[in-house]
């Protein structure tokens, strides 16, 4: 049996996380990876072919493990509380994984999507898509899944919670442990009064 490598990929992709909630995606580098990591760079560039390859793997990796818990959430029984936990999901992690939520406050795009590997821009396109069948899905286990309702459940779920984050990241402080439930309970309050499409 094979001894671990010292300088795995989640390693790799750990010092490159570091590097990018701590002065954005342009400071993700092969060399600056490479120190952060305490790796030689033929390391980075074994297990990353390129600098997109590397961007690619550090977010998608990243929305990954942050979309595995907020699906969970919008399955939950009853729909409403799928909507609260779906929401208090996002502060939760957001406060336990404070680096990676750094790098979720930026996009796709801030990392180079467009020069990503095409295999990776459509692991992209599955997980956003992933994201947006289970918000419809939850539409339609509260009522008929109209547009407006849908657009009231991204705002629940999606644009009140990541406002939440990002204020206090904007301000250089952590997250409250009473955040998580501020954000379900006004998730919840969203809920309480039916919307029409015009």
């Amino acid at each position: 049996m094979g001894r671990p490598s010292q300088h795995d990929v989640d390693r790799l992709l750990d010092a490159g996380v570091r590097l990018a909630a701590q002065a954005g995606p342009a400071s993700v580098t092969m060399a600056a990876v490479a120190r952060e990591a305490g790796a030689p760079s033929g390391s980075v560039y074994h297990r990353f072919p390129s600098r997109a390859a590397l961007l690619a793997a550090l977010w998608l990796r990243t929305v990954d493990r942050f979309q595995e818990g907020f699906l969970a959430a919008t399955r939950e029984e009853p729909a409403e509380r799928a909507v609260m936990s779906a929401a208090g999901h996002v502060v939760a992690w957001s406060r336990a994984n404070p680096l990676q939520a750094r790098v979720l406050l930026y996009g796709p795009a801030d990392f180079g999507e467009s020069d990503w590997p095409e295999e990776a821009r459509e692991r992209l396109r599955l997980g956003n898509r992933r994201v947006e069948e289970a918000i419809v899905t939850l539409a339609r286990r509260l009522g008929p899944g109209t547009p407006s309702e849908i657009e009231r459940l991204v705002l629940a779920t999606v644009d009140l919670p990541y406002a939440t984050v990002r204020r206090h990241h904007q301000a250089g402080s952590p997250i409250p442990a009473h955040a998580e439930e501020l954000v379900a309970r006004c998730a919840g309050l969203l809920l309480a009064e039916p919307v029409t499409d015009s």
